[in-house]
């Protein structure tokens, strides 16, 4: 067996699962859910059951939402100060990349992803953004203002706002990032002095879990993190819950318009990233290799389940061919197999249900008249993988350019102008992100206001940053992840006015 192997072995053998059925995580212990009821954790590679999670009901969920309420009000984390946050959360980030391998593993067993990627991008970048966020823990501040009150005219006034924190914090994450996204909501909400009720999901419960252990290793007071498990049911209780001061989910659009109707009957806070049917636009100058290879990555990176994937391309007609060509000669030439294979290139998607649904799109779209230039059906007979596709000869009304597949498909489509592109790009109900490839710079930043997305990438796609907020315009959500506007996300702006 090679390195890798016999260090997947003893995690399995002797780690987090040692034990295959797991409870919930709520004060500082892990709990049988009320119900007894578990849900099945598959290898989408192996479509084998590989651990039990609970299916969480509103028993669980009050439990939980009680002990982070009881750690917000009156405990030894809200009487914390600041500079001890940032340690605890810098300790965090240490205990993540000590047990990378393992995470690493967790995450690409229950997901599928590639075991090189989880240890990138959801240990390593995940592990980075805990330690940029604990930097946030002493820095939030707010102002002071100079008052224009006149009245009484004897009395003056002192003006300033405090920024504190929101309080009980719903976090609900995808499958498709698991840890990365669990760490977007968490950190955030801990530096600013919140608690956290994490739901994972069904899919991908495992490394929210094991997040929870690390965090209670790291010195985080009991009730601080609390994670449950579960479908939709589990769902609903805590959006419902009226403990819940603030929702922050990633997940698709119609589950997110659904959360936000629900949260204003408590008057929640939201924020709401939602999905996502970027364009990659190639202008007339760009480089064929260079923009060919972007879209190719941009499209088929972590199986395209990607909320910024890059699944339209539009390319100048001049050079739509060469492009488009290019881009299935990348997908003909990439392995597919387990994650946990190092020399996979494209593994398989999350679950049955979201094979059938990237399946069933395909079909849609030969029915409506798009060619697959390569891919457009499953490949092999066991575990869900999904070859790469290139489709052609489609038009803007086709559904695989409406609707947002999840998958390694990607749809190119060829314009003649740049008012045209413009056009094509922004008729969509989503703008969550774009990316525009071209060495015209003039150009570029002309285009790049006109562009109706959260995110605009250059030479570039799916390229993200702690400092760089993350969220989309339309029916893409509300709110941001990232950077500076998420710690303001989980803070209340509170206005102080002293006669004196």
């Amino acid at each position: 067996m090679t390195l890798a192997q016999t260090t997947n072995a003893e995690i399995l053998r002797t780690g987090f699962l040692a034990r295959r059925q797991r409870g919930n995580f709520i004060n500082g212990l892990e709990q049988e859910p009320h119900s007894g009821k578990y849900l099945a954790v598959v290898d989408p590679a192996s479509e084998l059951q590989v651990a039990q999670a609970p299916d969480s009901d509103r028993h669980d969920v009050n439990d939980a939402v009680a002990a982070a309420r009881a750690a917000f009000e009156d405990s030894e984390w809200s009487r914390m100060r600041p500079a001890d946050r940032e340690r605890l959360l810098f300790q965090l980030s240490v205990l993540i990349e000590k047990n990378g391998d393992e995470l690493s593993f967790l995450e690409t067993l229950q997901s599928g992803k590639l075991q090189g990627i989880a240890r990138a991008v959801d240990v390593g970048a995940g592990a980075e953004f805990v330690r940029y966020m604990a930097g946030w823990a002493t820095k939030i501040e707010g102002q002071t203002l100079q008052p224009s009150i006149g009245f009484p005219p004897s009395v003056q006034y002192h003006t300033w706002t405090r920024r504190e924190p929101v309080g009980v914090v719903a976090a609900i994450v995808p499958w498709n990032f698991p840890l990365a996204i669990a760490l977007w909501k968490v950190a955030p909400a801990l530096a600013t002095g919140c608690t956290v009720v994490l739901k994972p999901s069904p899919e991908t419960p495992l490394t929210a879990l094991r997040l929870a252990e690390l965090a209670l290793e790291a010195g985080f007071p009991p009730g601080v993190l609390n994670v449950v498990c579960g479908a939709g049911e589990t769902g609903a209780a805590l959006v419902g819950h009226p403990g819940i001061n603030k929702i922050s989910f990633t997940g698709s659009t119609p589950t997110g318009q659904a959360i936000g109707r629900m949260a204003v009957d408590n008057m929640t806070r939201t924020t709401l990233e939602l999905g996502g049917k970027s364009p990659l636009i190639v202008l007339e100058d760009a480089d064929i290799q260079q923009a060919a290879f972007g879209a190719a990555m941009g499209i088929f990176f972590n199986q395209g389940q990607v909320c910024t994937a890059g699944s339209r391309i539009y390319v100048h007609r001049k050079k739509f061919d060469a492009v488009t060509q290019e881009v299935a000669r990348i997908a003909q030439s990439m392995k597919i197999g387990s994650g946990f294979d190092p020399t996979t290139q494209l593994g398989p998607v999350v679950s049955k249900r979201h094979f059938e649904r990237v399946m069933g799109y395909l079909e849609t779209a030969r029915e409506e008249g798009a060619t697959a230039l390569t891919g457009g059906e499953r490949s092999g007979t066991a575990g869900y993988f999904v070859k790469p596709t290139v489709l052609v000869n489609a038009s803007a009304s086709m559904r695989v350019v409406q609707e947002e597949i999840f998958g390694p498909v990607v749809v190119a489509m060829p314009f003649d102008d740049v008012e045209e592109v413009i056009q094509m790009a922004n008729t969509s109900p989503y703008g969550l992100a774009a990316s525009i490839w071209s060495n015209n710079l003039s150009q570029v930043h002309r285009m790049v206001p006109r562009l109706q997305a959260g995110t605009v990438w250059v030479n570039c796609h799916n390229m993200l940053d702690s400092n760089l907020p993350l969220g989309g315009y339309k029916h893409s959500g509300v709110g941001k992840d990232l950077g500076r506007a998420s710690i303001e996300s989980y803070t209340e702006l509170k206005s102080v006015c002293m006669a004196v």
